[in-house]
């Protein structure tokens, strides 16, 4: 069975914030969160898209002076640093997993 993440943890621990701050605000793009009528987190939604603006899509200065946005930057790192030794180990000395090289592709059918 697939363990999942509520989103109002995904949220409040800051993984939304962070995948926004580090992959894909530079992209020009944002991952949502869908909100019900009374205001409550139900589901990610889509993903917003700025590429096609110069700045694309940036958190505000006062979000990123805030506590908040620390306690969050910081919950995140400390879950990726106590991954880290493990990944590093199963990946070969890197934490984020690699692409095959050019001569070890092979075609990826959909079923």
């Amino acid at each position: 069975m697939m363990k999942r993440i509520d989103v109002k943890d995904f949220v409040s621990e800051g993984y939304l914030q962070e995948a926004n701050r580090l992959f894909f605000h530079p992209l020009g793009l944002a991952l949502e969160v869908e909100m019900d009528e009374s205001g409550q987190m139900v589901g990610l939604g889509g993903v917003w898209d700025y590429r096609d603006d110069p700045e694309g899509v940036l958190f505000g200065d006062d979000y990123m002076c805030s506590l908040e946005s620390h306690s969050k930057a910081s919950n995140v790192e400390s879950q990726r640093k106590r991954l880290e030794a493990h990944r590093n180990n199963i990946l070969g000395g890197v934490n984020i997993q690699p692409l095959a090289k050019e001569e070890e592709f092979r075609e990826i059918v959909d079923v």
